[in-house]
């Protein structure tokens, strides 16, 4: 591998939105393992809707918060179980694949995390499209739609209020 350690001004940033990806290891390097990147996300940052793919994901927040929200996904489209967790420096949150979840940072500040992604080319292939059809300027939402199918991310909606499905919350 040529990247011990990882030369932050070699590596690949894509942009999605107002956040960041800085790719620290592609699937390319890790045979197609893992995804890993550095997130940087300002307020207000995050993917907007409640999404869900198979791969596996564990984020460790290095400066600010960032707020993660998880939930169960009911047969009519309903949701229960929703969770809210706020971390911040050092916290570690691992999210299971398949399980429906968002992140944002609904604080003052920016916010920088660690992910991995695990397999890593559904992520990768979904970033990198959606950093290209961002380039531009906002993207219209049947493209999005169209590339979250293409790359196996389902995208689920609004953001649950936590207090009106039985949910836990941190911080």
């Amino acid at each position: 591998m040529d990247k011990l350690p990882v030369d932050y001004a070699t590596c690949d940033c894509l942009r999605l939105g107002t956040d960041e990806l800085v790719v620290l290891m592609s699937t390319a390097e890790s045979g197609g393992d893992l995804f890993a990147v550095e997130l940087r996300m300002p307020p207000g940052g995050g993917p907007p809707v409640m999404h869900r793919h198979e791969p596996s994901e564990v984020y460790c927040v290095r400066r600010g918060e960032l707020t993660f929200y998880t939930g169960e996904l009911l047969a009519d489209g309903g949701w229960t179980r929703v969770r809210r967790v706020v971390a911040g420096p050092g916290d570690v949150v691992p999210l299971p694949g398949g399980t429906p979840h968002t992140i944002r940072n609904e604080s003052d500040t920016d916010a920088v995390a660690f992910g991995v992604h695990a397999p890593g080319a559904v992520m990768e292939g979904f970033a990198r499209a959606g950093a290209a059809l961002a380039a531009d300027g906002p993207p219209a939402m049947a493209d999005v739609l169209a590339l979250a199918a293409r790359h196996g991310v389902e995208l689920l909606g609004p953001i649950p209020d936590p207090r009106s499905a039985g949910a836990t919350a941190r911080g």
